[in-house]
C-alpha cells in the first residue's frame, strides 16, 4: 500500500505541475493575443487618423477613437495592476473592453502582478511604456483636427502638417511595437522551457523517491515476517491460522501445541472445530466467544476465542487467538458468591477505588438510582452526589475517611433519568496491610418517602385537608411575618374575611360530600385571583381568609376584593349540578384596624357579618362600630335561641283585599318577637341570625303549626273561612320533611288544604335547584297552593311559573310604590299583570298605600291588594272582629279604608 500511495502521489504531482504549465501557457496566450489587439489598435489608429486628416470623413474620426480606448484600456489595466493596489473586478472589465480573451484574463493579470521584472516580460513592458506619450500626442493632434473641421478653418497647408507628425509618430511607435511582440513572444517560449523543465525534473526526483521507498518496503517485509514468526511462536495465547472455505488448520503457535498436547505437524490439516467441547457456530468475527479447549488426554481448558479475517494472497484465512481463562473463571466465580452477597442487601451498595472511581454496585444501586455499574465505570462515586445545599462533598469528608472514621450523612443524589432524591450515605474503606485506602465503601438508602411523609405531616399541620389552604394557625403565622414587614417598610397588610352565602342550602339540598367538592372548587378560585405573596386560607366551615401583604393602602386591596365577588357569583359546575352562590367579604388592615393577626381577622369578620347582613354578594371595610355591632348580634343570638323556649314568638295577620269589590278574601301570617327588654323585634332584625344559626325551620315549623291553630281557632268562632297564607324559608322548602310537616299540620287541625297558601320568594326558589319541581307537584296533590313573593326583584325564571302548585303572584312593593306616576314601574307592572292573566295565575300587588295606585292596579287587571292603604297587621281578636263585626272587641288601631269606586 505504501507503494501505491506513494505512485499515486507522483502521479498526481506530475498532473499538477502540467496543469499548471498549461495554465501559463493560456495566460501567455491570452498575453500574446492581447498584445496582437494593442498593435493592430496601434495600427489602426495611425491609419484612421491619417485618413480623418486628409479627407476630415467622421467615420474615419469614430474609427480611431474606438480603437484609441482600446489602447487606453489595456494601458490602464497594466498601470493599474502595477501599482499593486487596485480593483481586480475593474482592470479584469477593462481587458474584457480591449478584446482579450476571457479565459486568460487572471493569468495575463497575475504575469502583470508577479512577473513584470522577469526575463523578456521586463523589455516588454517598457517598450510599451515607451509609446504612452506618443499615443498621448496622437489624441491631441485628432483633437485639433476636429477642432479645424469643426470651425472650418483648417487649410491644405495644415492638414500637410499634421499629417507629417502623425506618419513621425508611426516611425516612432512601429519598431518599439515590434520589439514589444518579439520580447512576449521569447517569453512565452522561455516560460514554456522552464515549465518543461521543471515537470521533468519532479518526473525525474519523483521517481528516484519510489524506487527508493520500494527497496526499503521490500526490506522491512522480509524483517516483518522473520519477527511475525517469532512472536506468533512466543506469544502467550495459542494462535492458529485456518483456511476460510474448509475450516482446516493451515498453521499453529508453539502455545497451541502445548495447550492440545499435539505436534504442530499433528494439527494443521485438522478440522479447526475438533479443537473445542462446544460447536464454533454463530460466532461472529472480532467477538470474543467462551469455550473449552480439548487436550490429548480428554482434559478441557477454559478458553476465549476471537477471530478475524486476513488474505494470503487470494486465499481467504481466519486467523483465531485462543486465551486461557482459567484464572478469570475462578475469580469470577468469586466475584459471582461475592456480587449474589451484594444483591440480597436491601441498601444500594457502591465499591470504589482509591481515587474514589466507581469499581462495581448491587442490584439496589441500580433500582435506586437507574445507574448499571458500565455506566459508571471510571466515574467518581461523589460526582452525581450533593449536600442538601447543592453544593459539592467537601474535601473534609474524605480526609476524614482516609483517617479511619466512618461519614455518615444526608446527601442529593442525582438518578440517570435527571430527578435528583435524598439518600441517607454511610461511607468506609478497606485498606491493605501498610493501612494504605484500597477501596471505598458507599453504602446508602433512599429517604425520600421518609422525608415526604415527613412533609406531608408537616403540610397536613399547616394546611386545610379538603382545599389545601392554609388552616387558622398558618395563616395567622403568615399574617404575623406580613405585619413585622409593614411595619418595618411602613406598608399595609390587609386581610379578606370571606364567607359563602346560603352555603348550608347547598348541604341540606345536595350533599354534604357535593358540599365538600363546592370548597375545593372555591378555593381554586380563590387562589387563581391572587398575585405571588398572598395567602389564602380555610378556617372553617364555609369561611376563608386571604392575606395581601406589602399594599400602600388598605383601601388598594378593593380592585381584589372585587375580583374575588366576580369570581365566586360565576356558576360552579360540581357534579351534574351548575350550583350558584355568592360571597360576603370583610376587609381589615394594618395598622388602621388592629396590629395583630387574631385582630385583623376578627376585625375582617366583622366587617364580612356586616356585608352579609346589609346586602350580601359585596363587601365591606372595617369600622370600629362593626364590633358593637357584633357584639349586639351574639347576644341577639343567644336570645333567639331562648325565645323559641319561652314562647316569645307571635303572629299578626294582614288582609289581602280583592280590588274589585273591597271584600277581605285572604290574610298573610306575619311574625313578630316580643322580646321582654326590648319589646317588639321586626323578622328584618332576627330572621337572618335565625338563618346563620340554622334556627329558621325550627321557626318556620312554630309558624306553620301557629298559623293552622289560629285556623283552627277562627273555625271555632264562626269567622267567615277565608285563606292564611304563610312565609316560608328556602331552607326548610328544600327539606325532606317540609311536605310531611306541613300536611301533618293540616291534619292534627282538621283544616282544608284550601285554607293555606305557602309564600316563597322569587329569589329563594332559585336557588332550591331540582327537588323544587317535585316538591311543587306533592303540593299540588296535596290541593296546597303556592304564591310566588316579590316576583320581579330576582332572576324572573319563568319556568317556575308553570310549576303545578303555583296560583299565585305576588307584585313587589317596590313596583307598586311608583304608580301610577313612574312610567317604567307602570309598563313592568302591566307585563306581568298580562303574563300573569295568561298564565291563569291570581296576582297579589304588594305595599299598596294610595288611591292612584288602587285605582291603577284595578284598571290593569290586578286581582288582590294588601297594604296600609287597606290595613296594618292586626292582631288574631282584632281580624276577627273585622270579620265579624257583630262580636265584642273592637280593634284599636283597625283603619280600613273602603277603596272608591267609579
Amino acid at each position: 500500500m505504501p507503494l501505491a500511495y506513494a505512485l499515486v502521489g507522483m502521479v498526481g504531482l506530475i498532473l499538477a505541475l502540467t496543469w499548471g504549465a498549461l495554465q501559463v501557457q493560456i495566460a501567455l496566450a491570452g498575453f500574446l493575443n492581447g498584445e496582437s489587439i494593442w498593435s493592430k489598435a496601434q495600427k489602426q489608429s495611425v491609419i484612421a487618423l491619417d485618413a480623418y486628416a486628409t479627407k476630415g470623413n467622421a467615420a474615419d474620426l469614430a474609427n480611431y477613437r474606438l480603437n484609441y480606448d482600446v489602447l487606453m484600456a489595456d494601458r490602464w489595466a497594466r498601470d493599474q495592476t502595477a501599482s499593486g493596489n487596485f480593483d481586480y473586478d475593474a482592470v479584469a472589465d477593462a481587458l474584457r473592453r480591449s478584446k482579450t480573451v476571457t479565459v486568460a484574463i487572471p493569468g495575463v493579470i497575475f504575469i502583470l502582478r508577479h512577473f513584470a521584472d522577469a526575463p523578456y516580460m521586463r523589455d516588454a513592458l517598457q517598450a510599451w511604456r515607451s509609446t504612452d506619450s506618443s499615443i498621448a500626442e496622437l489624441n491631441t493632434i485628432a483633437s485639433s483636427l476636429e477642432a479645424g473641421y469643426a470651425t472650418g478653418k483648417i487649410n491644405n497647408a495644415e492638414i500637410a502638417r499634421q499629417r507629417e507628425r502623425i506618419g513621425a509618430i508611426n516611425s516612432y511607435i512601429e519598431p518599439r511595437s515590434k520589439l514589444f511582440s518579439r520580447a512576449v513572444a521569447d517569453g512565452a517560449a522561455w516560460i514554456g522551457q522552464v515549465l518543461f523543465g521543471g515537470v521533468l525534473t519532479a518526473a525525474a526526483v519523483a521517481a528516484l523517491l519510489w524506487l527508493g521507498m520500494a527497496r526499503r518496503i521490500l526490506a522491512s517485509v522480509r524483517g516483518t515476517e522473520e519477527r511475525y514468526r517469532l512472536l506468533f511462536d512466543s506469544a502467550a495465547d495459542a494462535i492458529v491460522m485456518v483456511d476460510e472455505t474448509s475450516g482446516r488448520i493451515l498453521d499453529v503457535n508453539h502455545m497451541a501445541s502445548v495447550w492440545t498436547g499435539r505436534d504442530a505437524d499433528e494439527l494443521i490439516g485438522d478440522r479447526f472445530v475438533h479443537l473445542f467441547v462446544q460447536p464454533l457456530s454463530g460466532q461472529q468475527a472480532g467477538r470474543a466467544a467462551t469455550n473449552a479447549l480439548l487436550g490429548a488426554d480428554g482434559s478441557k481448558r477454559p478458553i476465549e476465542t476471537q477471530s478475524s479475517l486476513a488474505n494470503w494472497g487470494n486465499q481467504p484465512v481466519r486467523q483465531a487467538i485462543i486465551r486461557d481463562i482459567s484464572e478469570r473463571v475462578a475469580m469470577e466465580q468469586e466475584r459471582r458468591v461475592a456480587a449474589e452477597a451484594l444483591a440480597s442487601i436491601a441498601e444500594g451498595v457502591i465499591i470504589a477505588d482509591a481515587e474514589r472511581r466507581v469499581i462495581s454496585t448491587n442490584a439496589a444501586h441500580v433500582d435506586l438510582t437507574g445507574f448499571t455499574s458500565q455506566s459508571l465505570q471510571g466515574k467518581r462515586l461523589d460526582d452525581n452526589r450533593r449536600l442538601p445545599d447543592g453544593k459539592p462533598l467537601p474535601q473534609s469528608i474524605w480526609d476524614s475517611v482516609a483517617a479511619g472514621h466512618n461519614w455518615l450523612g444526608e446527601v442529593q443524589t442525582t438518578r440517570n433519568d435527571g430527578s435528583c432524591y435524598p439518600e441517607h450515605l454511610s461511607i468506609s474503606t478497606i485498606r491493605n496491610a501498610d493501612n494504605q485506602v484500597l477501596y471505598y465503601v458507599a453504602v446508602f438508602t433512599d429517604v425520600h418517602e421518609a422525608k415526604a411523609n415527613q412533609r406531608r405531616l408537616e403540610h397536613l399541620a399547616r394546611h386545610d385537608p379538603l382545599t389545601g389552604l392554609v388552616n387558622r394557625a398558618e395563616f395567622e403565622r403568615c399574617c404575623s411575618e406580613a405585619i413585622a414587614v409593614a411595619e418595618r417598610e411602613r406598608l399595609a397588610a390587609v386581610v379578606l374575611f370571606i364567607d359563602l352565602d346560603a352555603f348550608k342550602i347547598v348541604n341540606d339540598s345536595y350533599s354534604h360530600a357535593i358540599g365538600d367538592r363546592l370548597l375545593v372548587k372555591v378555593g381554586e378560585r380563590i387562589r387563581r385571583q391572587l398575585s405571588d405573596g398572598d395567602v389564602a386560607g380555610r378556617i372553617g366551615g364555609d369561611e376563608f381568609t386571604v392575606l395581601i401583604p406589602r399594599l400602600g393602602l388598605r383601601e388598594d386591596a378593593r380592585m381584589i376584593v372585587g375580583r374575588l365577588l366576580a369570581a365566586l357569583a360565576d356558576p360552579v359546575l360540581v357534579d351534574d349540578y351548575e350550583i350558584v352562590l355568592t360571597a360576603s367579604i370583610g376587609v381589615a388592615g394594618y395598622p388602621l384596624d388592629g396590629d395583630s393577626a387574631a385582630a385583623l381577622i376578627a376585625n375582617a369578620d366583622a366587617a364580612m357579618y356586616t356585608a352579609k347582613t346589609e346586602e350580601r354578594n359585596t363587601f365591606r371595610f372595617y369600622t370600629p362600630i362593626m364590633h358593637a355591632d357584633t357584639r349586639r348580634r351574639m347576644q341577639l343570638a343567644t336570645e333567639l335561641r331562648q325565645a323559641l323556649a319561652r314562647n316569645e314568638f307571635q303572629l299578626v295577620f294582614q288582609p289581602s283585599v280583592e280590588l274589585r269589590t273591597g271584600r277581605i278574601v285572604a290574610v298573610e301570617a306575619l311574625l313578630r318577637w316580643m322580646h321582654p327588654e326590648r319589646g317588639e323585634v321586626l323578622p328584618g332584625e332576627f330572621i337572618p341570625v335565625a338563618e346563620s344559626l340554622g334556627l329558621i325551620r325550627r321557626i318556620d315549623e312554630w309558624v306553620m303549626q301557629a298559623t293552622c291553630a289560629q285556623i283552627q281557632a277562627w273555625n271555632l268562632a264562626g269567622v267567615p273561612p277565608i285563606r292564611v297564607a304563610v312565609n316560608v324559608s328556602a331552607r326548610w322548602f328544600s327539606h325532606p320533611a317540609f311536605v310531611e310537616g306541613v300536611s301533618r299540620a293540616l291534619q292534627s287541625r282538621q283544616l282544608s288544604a284550601q285554607r293555606l297558601l305557602l309564600e316563597i320568594t322569587e329569589s329563594a326558589m332559585l336557588r332550591l335547584g331540582d327537588d323544587t319541581e317535585r316538591t311543587m307537584r306533592t303540593l299540588h296533590t296535596l290541593g296546597i297552593d303556592v304564591a310566588i313573593d316579590d316576583f320581579g326583584t330576582g332572576y324572573s325564571s319563568m319556568s317556575y311559573l308553570k310549576l303545578p302548585a303555583v296560583a299565585y303572584l305576588k307584585i313587589d312593593r317596590s313596583f307598586v310604590t311608583g304608580l301610577p306616576g313612574n312610567a317604567n314601574d307602570a309598563a313592568i307592572t302591566e307585563a306581568m299583570l298580562a303574563m300573569s292573566k295568561s298564565l291563569g295565575l291570581t296576582t297579589i300587588a304588594e305595599g299598596i298605600e294610595t288611591e292612584a295606585q288602587h285605582e291603577f292596579l284595578l284598571r290593569a287587571g290586578c286581582v288582590e291588594g294588601q297594604g296600609y292603604l287597606y290595613s296594618y297587621p292586626l292582631r288574631a281578636n282584632e281580624i276577627q272582629h273585622l270579620l265579624c263585626p257583630n262580636q265584642p272587641l273592637a280593634p284599636a288601631r283597625l283603619r280600613l279604608v273602603p277603596p272608591r269606586r267609579n
